[in-house]
């Protein structure tokens, strides 16, 4: 399988010219998907080292063979733990790119997407405990309603859950189609599959705990870095941009700033790039999933 068919490397260029300042450095991909950006770090090296990571084993399997690369199977928010063993003198440079691949999506048995007849499942780390049907099936009406509204900003969130409790209490909902079908009163006509994708979205962070992974993947790569060394986030949705650009303003998630006593921030970064970087025309003409990214970089002071 080649990169491009498990998946198009979004904002690449923009991300690996902000990224990769010494070819000699020690990188880190934390989120190593489909390979493609962390290909494009390797074709930027000379005797620099790269550390990838992800939890998805068809991942892991689809790493190309370079000695350079170092190959974590595990979850982006244990970054320092790894960098500890791995790169004591710390990192030049991290990357993030928040999306879920595109071979995920497009893998039907992964009940990622609606698109597809499946199980209920939505986990990134097949060997993960928890999948979307516990959830469906085993949260109360106002922990789901809290799901949908935080996680996927669903409107009438409510009204989902109570169809989703009024659903299972006739029998389990195991499939895509028996979710679909238990909360179709709730679709708007115009709007059904975007509402849709919301309500997948809301579901997939919860099983994954992304939101939680990627505020202990933050603090850790404010740790991970040298002094000048740059961190690169690509994010797709609010929740996740929001969190990124408050931990590089503030050096925390709710983004309230902290002074020393000469009334200076000591928030661990500095913006290089004011507003986040987007997809060129081109690019979203080409991968349609790249027309809801934006990238931030920032640099260790």
């Amino acid at each position: 399988m080649t990169m491009s068919e498990y998946h198009n490397p979004v904002l690449l260029k923009e991300s690996i010219d902000a990224l990769v300042l010494n070819p000699d450095g020690v990188y880190a991909d934390a989120t190593f998907g489909g390979g493609g950006h962390s290909r494009e770090i390797l074709n930027r090296l000379n005797n620099g080292r790269l550390i990838a990571f992800d939890r998805d084993s068809d991942a892991i399997a689809n790493a190309p063979e370079d000695k350079r690369l170092t190959m974590v199977h595990n979850n982006f928010r244990f970054i320092h733990n790894y960098t500890l063993l791995y790169a004591r003198e710390g990192l030049d440079g991290i990357l993030a790119d928040l999306g879920v691949s595109s071979h995920q999506f497009d893998t039907a048995e992964r009940g990622f997407s609606f698109r597809y007849s499946a199980p209920l499942d939505m986990r990134m780390n097949a060997q993960g405990v928890r999948t979307a049907t516990d959830i469906v099936n085993s949260y109360t009406q106002e922990e789901l309603e809290k799901v949908l509204k935080i996680y996927g900003e669903v409107e009438n969130a409510r009204k989902v859950a109570q169809l989703i409790v009024a659903a299972r209490s006739k029998a389990k909902i195991l499939t895509t189609d028996d979710l679909d079908k238990s909360i179709a009163a709730a679709l708007p006509t115009f709007a059904e599959h975007k509402y849709l994708a919301k309500v997948y979205q809301a579901l997939r962070i919860e099983v994954n705990e992304e939101m939680r992974s990627l505020e202990k993947f933050l603090y850790g790569a404010a740790e991970s870095l040298r002094k000048g060394g740059r961190l690169a986030v690509i994010t797709y949705h609010s929740l996740e941009d929001r969190m990124v650009k408050n931990f590089i303003k503030a050096g925390n998630i709710e983004g309230n700033e902290n002074k020393d006593m000469f009334g200076r921030s000591i928030a661990p970064f500095k913006a290089v790039n004011r507003k986040p970087v987007i997809p060129e025309e081109a690019e979203i003409e080409k991968n349609t999933r790249a027309r809801s990214a934006k990238l931030r970089i920032a640099e260790k002071i």
